[in-house]
């Protein structure tokens, strides 16, 4: 988990940024502006920073010069822009930053340039990137389900068909439709619990888009222990992030608007 500050004139993006990341369970703080940017960063020391370049006040690079310039750059910096050149970009490199970002920014990309972003904060900090793993994981080794809905005694099930069905507690004499929606509703609960509510990574586990996710546990009465997210639209040949217009079937990919 790490200390996130989001930088970005713009709500949609702010909001659907600050949704993706939360969901992978980083704290994320907002800014409108650069002046608001300044406050949050002198209040809470982030651990990363996405800062979009082209904002009403101040633009991000003028923004970036001055961190740099007064020493205050203590985490690193991820660039982002719609409308950036080369040029741009290639200054805001060479000022320290560590990445940039193409609006419209594809999850995957985002995903990947965050997480090397926190661990090159942590290797500057001389803090280990990794997390430790489980006490009892062994290489290789594919982890046991612990506690399934429906196992009272509390025991632990090896894997095979017929212990994971009596763990499971499905009516197997029930119709077909009914026992699959039994079937994956524990599943779903159980993956959701496991990774810490984090509808990215089940999505992933899962081999499903988030949109299809969101609607597969609303059908099937999976309550969010986070409280509700908003569904994200996707692109799917891109991979990228859209945030949904209010009154409309779709919306602008994530960064599609016009930076002022």
């Amino acid at each position: 988990m790490a200390n996130i500050l989001v930088v970005d004139d713009e709500i949609g993006i702010r909001e659907l940024l600050s949704e993706i990341l939360s969901d992978e369970g980083h704290v994320v703080t907002t800014a409108e502006s650069a002046a608001s940017a300044r406050r949050l960063r002198r209040e809470a020391a982030p651990d990363l920073i996405l800062l979009d370049i082209w904002m009403p006040d101040t633009d991000g690079v003028t923004l970036l010069k001055e961190w740099v310039a007064s020493g205050q750059l203590s985490a690193p910096v991820i660039m982002m822009s719609g409308h950036a050149t080369l040029e741009t970009a290639g200054e805001a490199t060479r000022l320290g930053a560590l990445d940039f970002l193409e609006k419209p920014i594809a999850l995957a990309r985002l995903l990947s340039a965050v997480r090397e972003g926190i661990e090159h904060g942590q290797r500057a900090r001389g803090a280990r990137p990794a997390a430790a793993a489980p006490a009892g994981a062994e290489d290789g080794a594919a982890p046991r389900a612990r506690v399934t809905p429906g196992d009272a005694a509390g025991r632990e099930t090896a894997g095979q068909p017929a212990q994971a069905a009596q763990a499971l507690t499905i009516n197997l004499d029930q119709p077909l439709r009914e026992a699959r929606d039994q079937f994956e509703r524990v599943y779903f609960e159980y993956q959701l619990s496991k990774e810490s509510y984090s509808m990215t990574r089940v999505a992933d586990r899962a081999g499903l888009e988030r949109t299809h996710l969101y609607r597969k546990l609303k059908q099937l009465g999976v309550e969010l222990g986070r409280g509700a997210r908003r569904v994200e639209r996707f692109d799917a040949p891109s991979g990228t992030v859209s945030t949904p217009v209010p009154g409309s079937g779709a919306g602008p990919t994530a960064g599609s608007g016009t930076d002022e």
